[in-house]
């Protein structure tokens, strides 16, 4: 059934950003912060060994947007969950509309911060949710 292909393709983009949130969250313990401190040091062209992600304030803020794409993968599972198999256009629109107001605000603020590799790399987590989607035709809905 389509439907249950749209829900295994959402679910499984819903996960990648939830685990994507649980990496960048528990790298607010240093010791466990090198996959981060990678990422960062490649969005953060050139690969130099220079973005040590140490201080206390931007570990601080690893943690909260770790917590809220953790928060937002779980969301978005459950409306995969729950409400796909009922109004599986709302779950689009309702994803969707989330999903571009976060790559609009989240790319802008990378541009602004000097990192647009962050911005091209989000087009990915949008590219996810959009191959879900068109499974059922609902990639325009």
């Amino acid at each position: 059934m389509d439907i249950e292909r749209t829900q295994t393709g959402v679910k499984v983009a819903a996960a990648i950003v939830a685990g994507v949130g649980l990496v960048i969250a528990v790298a607010a313990l240093p010791q466990l912060s090198r996959p981060v401190m990678f990422l960062a040091d490649l969005l953060i062209w050139p690969l130099d060994g220079a973005q040590t992600l140490a201080a206390p304030e931007t570990r601080v803020f690893m943690a909260i947007a770790g917590g809220v794409m953790v928060g937002w993968g779980v969301t978005l599972w459950k409306l995969a969950v729950y409400l796909m198999p009922k109004d599986a256009a709302a779950v689009r629109q309702i994803t969707m509309t989330g999903l571009y107001c976060w790559f609009a605000v989240d790319s802008i603020g990378s541009v602004m911060a000097g990192v647009p590799l962050n911005a091209v790399a989000n087009i990915g987590i949008v590219a996810l949710f959009l191959l879900a989607f068109r499974r059922t035709g609902l990639a325009r809905a």
